[in-house]
């Protein structure tokens, strides 16, 4: 038991690297430092960052044309260093899960995390090689999301192992059967089997994730400062909109570092991203409504604090022009709404057994064994 106990410790701690390296991906792109080492995985050819002067011409030389940037070139290093790290960590995890899997480890999910984990790798090749091309950065900023929810998931599943396993749930479990009379009475638990309720819940949690792609080609495209204005943007950008900005293949440069798109590219962008925040922030209130009875005030709650907190800095971010920690946390809280609404759709499409037998005992008080 203490095994399966640390296990779980790993995934937690798993889990909060991951964070840090989505916020620490933040922090290197909105610097500016997505490009302060020219090369990958090393930095100007060393494994640290060149200090000295005896490194600091040898860089020089081998990239002439990239002048070395020592604060730059941490910001990149410090995020491969903490995301090469949970690399590692990740794969302990997906070793243990195969080892342990007469304790009934789950290895799907750790198998998948090291596969997208190992594509994030590569995409970190590609953002540096390709130089900072938009949709490379974009599908970056989506790996960092996804490593961090898979992980999220996990750590819920095997919390619920490693307490059934505690409880010893498992023994009792192969032993009660419930009625199949008792089972088909769910009319106390109409909202939480309500087909409206669970598409209102995948319409809202993909709308999010699209939401979330948006902002990453936002800043990808650095489009996130041009326009300044409240609601949507202080230049006719309805007339001017041009759907070629969502184009995957940029224009061919030799760098888009700064960005390739025109002015008026960029603004079909950015109002794009403003208009989906006012889809997203309907559809989840909607959907906090529509969960309160079904799930509880707090499961609401927690939805709409997560989306007022990021309404909040994205408005901070248009008004006080893209001030650095508010972007950090802007891309932060985009995390925290995502796993809010992956365990409100969890919880949504797995409660309907739960509440029935939960509803079946409370009108009979007994349980029936076969």
């Amino acid at each position: 038991m203490e095994a399966e106990k640390r296990y779980l410790g790993l995934i937690y701690g798993a889990l909060l690297l991951a964070v840090v390296v989505v916020g620490l991906g933040a922090f290197t792109r909105l610097t500016e430092a997505g490009l302060g080492c020219p090369d990958w995985p090393g930095c100007y050819g060393f494994l640290t960052v060149p200090v000295s002067p005896e490194k600091v011409e040898q860089a020089t030389q081998a990239f002439p044309h990239v002048p070395v940037e020592v604060h730059k070139a941490w910001n990149e290093m410090i995020h491969r260093y903490v995301a090469g790290t949970l690399g590692l960590v990740i794969a302990a995890i997906a070793a243990l899960a195969w080892r342990g899997k007469k304790n009934g480890r789950g290895r799907m999910l750790p198998t998948a995390l090291l596969g997208v984990v190992i594509f994030q790798a590569a995409l970190g090749m590609w953002t540096v090689t390709m130089n900072l091309m938009p949709i490379v950065v974009m599908a970056h900023l989506l790996g960092g999301f996804t490593t961090v929810t898979l992980l999220f998931l996990l750590a819920v599943l095997e919390r619920r192992r490693v307490g059934r396993l505690s409880q010893g749930q498992e023994q009792v479990q192969s032993l009660v059967q419930t009625d199949i009379s008792d089972i088909s009475n769910v009319e106390t638990v109409k909202p939480i089997l309500s087909t409206k309720l669970k598409a209102l819940t995948v319409t809202a949690l993909v709308t999010v994730i699209m939401q979330i792609a948006l902002g990453g080609w936002t800043s990808a495209n650095y489009a996130a400062v041009v326009c300044t204005q409240l609601p949507v943007c202080e230049v006719d950008w309805v007339s001017s909109y041009d759907t070629a900005a969502f184009h995957p293949i940029s224009p061919a440069s030799e760098t888009y570092q700064y960005g390739v798109l025109g002015f008026e590219q960029r603004v079909t962008i950015h109002a794009t991203h403003r208009i989906g925040a006012m889809v997203v922030t309907a559809l989840v209130l909607l959907l906090a409504m529509a969960i309160r009875r079904p799930l509880g005030n707090a499961s609401a709650m927690l939805l709409v604090g997560a989306l007022l907190i990021q309404i909040s800095l994205g408005i901070t971010n248009v008004v006080a022009l893209l001030p650095l920690s508010v972007a950090v946390a802007h891309n932060l809280c985009g995390l925290l709404l995502l796993l809010v609404m992956v365990r409100t759709t969890v919880l949504v499409f797995s409660a309907q057994p739960i509440a029935a037998s939960q509803t079946s005992l409370g009108k009979s008080g007994r349980l029936s064994h076969g």
